[in-house]
Order: structure tokens, then sequence, then C-alpha cells
């Protein structure tokens, strides 16, 4: 396995466990307890400046993401274009 090729294993097994914990914590209900591992670094929010904080946090991982996955399709197009030569 070349070194492409691993790295687009390793983007696509991080994209799915990323994809399957959004989910998780999507489908829980807001009244659910807080999740105790959900952020171990982040204190819980206090104020209204926290609260805005913790929403452009979420905002900048959900592009982080999107740009994840925008370069994981891209290592498969160029995978794709190398086998088929």
């Amino acid at each position: 396995m070349d070194a492409v090729t691993a790295a687009k294993t390793r983007i696509d097994k991080a994209l799915a466990l990323l994809e399957r914990r959004v989910l998780e914590l999507k489908a829980r209900p807001a009244t659910a307890p807080a999740i105790t591992d959900d952020d171990l670094f982040a204190p819980r929010p206090s104020n209204t400046a926290d609260l805005v904080r913790i929403a452009e946090l979420e905002a900048a991982g959900r592009d982080a993401a999107e740009a994840l996955g925008r370069a994981a399709e891209a290592v498969r197009e160029v995978l794709a274009e190398q086998e088929g030569r």
C-alpha cells in the first residue's frame, strides 16, 4: 500500500468516525444529560459569551469537517485517475 492510499484510508476512517459521532450527538434530545466526555477541555458555559464562543467553535468544526470531506474526495479523485492510467 503506497502512502497516498494509506492516507486516504486514514481520512476515510476519521470521517466515518466523525460522522457517526455527530449523528449520535444530534440524535440526543436537548433534555438529555450532558455527556461527560463530550469535550474534555472546554469549560461548561456559564454566560452568554461562553455560549457564543461555543457556537462559533461548533461552526468552525463543521467547516473543518466539510473541508476534510472535500480533501478526502480530492484524494479519491487522484487515486481514481492514477488507477485509470
